[in-house]
């Protein structure tokens, strides 16, 4: 079930309601300070419930690094410094498989 953008799965408990589901995610969110992607709920000791969750990936900027220059965009690089760029083998994972 989806609950907030958030994929819920609720295992071996019956009795959880959707207010419920919501304060735990906002809970998970609140100690981790990043978004919940997904969330498992399944019951613990002494009634507890367990909650096993699944974090939203981070946005990353890709960072290139050429003979000494780490730069996440190459359009301040001089002419030569982009020709090396262009120059260069890419390696991809397909080549390791």
């Amino acid at each position: 079930m989806m609950v907030n953008d958030v994929a819920v799965t609720i295992d071996g408990l019956t009795d959880v309601s959707e207010q419920e589901i919501v304060n735990y995610i906002g809970y998970v969110e609140e100690q981790t300070n990043e978004r919940v992607n997904e969330l498992t709920l399944t019951p613990a000791a002494d009634g507890q419930i367990h909650l096993d969750y699944v974090l939203q990936p981070q946005k990353f900027e890709r960072i290139r690094r050429i003979t000494g220059y780490l730069v996440g965009t190459i359009d301040r690089w001089n002419d030569a410094k982009q020709a090396e760029e262009h120059d260069r083998v890419k390696h991809t994972a397909a080549q390791y498989a």
